[in-house]
């Protein structure tokens, strides 16, 4: 009797162990059927950059909340070791470009050519601290945050180094620079052009063959 007790409790068991295997492969299975419909990695795969954007501003209430994504993004020891600065001024927008175009006249020969931020009316503009070493890594995950929470918002952005290029390198450009008041020590890095898409531009092909997983 006892031999019979332990053979019935020896098969329970392992009925209970097989049923946690099936529980924990269905958990699995609706794990990755759920990602699918995840709003963050729908937002991440959707995002497209864009560099074609109708003419009317983002409002400040929701560049706010952009904003504040953006600077809850992880940093090293906390230091934020960025200044963000926002611009939705067309004479400031406007003037820099006029700058521009005479720094380089055949900027202005495309017909849609209107200024030279990708035609976005806001751009923020980030500077990085050089005495920290990771604060370009820093800065990054700060515009991605940034992009991303537009983009859930229909809000599109494109990065661009080249207008920060032009702004910290051109003589003439000095006084739109100084109007961003960034502190002594900073540089500024890069900026990204916020606006409202005017194109719906397919996804550009990645190379999964730079993923490994190293055993």
């Amino acid at each position: 009797m006892k031999s019979l007790k332990l053979m019935l409790l020896g098969a329970s068991l392992l009925l209970c162990a097989g049923c946690g295997a099936q529980a924990q492969k269905g958990s699995e299975s609706t794990s990755a059927e759920n990602s699918k419909e995840n709003a963050v990695i729908e937002t991440i795969m959707s995002r497209r950059s864009i560099r074609k954007y109708k003419p009317q501003a983002v409002n400040r209430d929701t560049m706010q909340v952009i904003l504040d994504c953006g600077i809850n993004a992880p940093n090293g020891q906390n230091k934020q070791s960025w200044e963000i600065r926002v611009v939705d001024n067309p004479e400031f927008i406007n003037g820099i470009t006029e700058v521009y175009k005479k720094e380089n006249p055949n900027a202005a020969s495309d017909p849609d050519f209107k200024n030279m931020f990708r035609n976005a009316s806001t751009v923020v503009f980030i500077a990085n601290d050089p005495s920290y070493d990771l604060s370009q890594i820093d800065c990054g995950l700060l515009g991605e945050n940034m992009i991303l929470s537009a983009w859930s918002m229909g809000i599109g952005s494109c990065c661009l180094g080249g207008p920060t290029r032009f702004m910290t390198s051109t003589p003439a450009a000095a006084e739109y620079l100084k109007k961003l008041d960034i502190p002594d020590g900073y540089q500024l890095l890069y900026c990204i052009a916020f606006g409202y898409p005017d194109e719906t531009p397919a996804a550009r092909p990645r190379n999964a063959a730079k993923i490994k997983f190293i055993d």
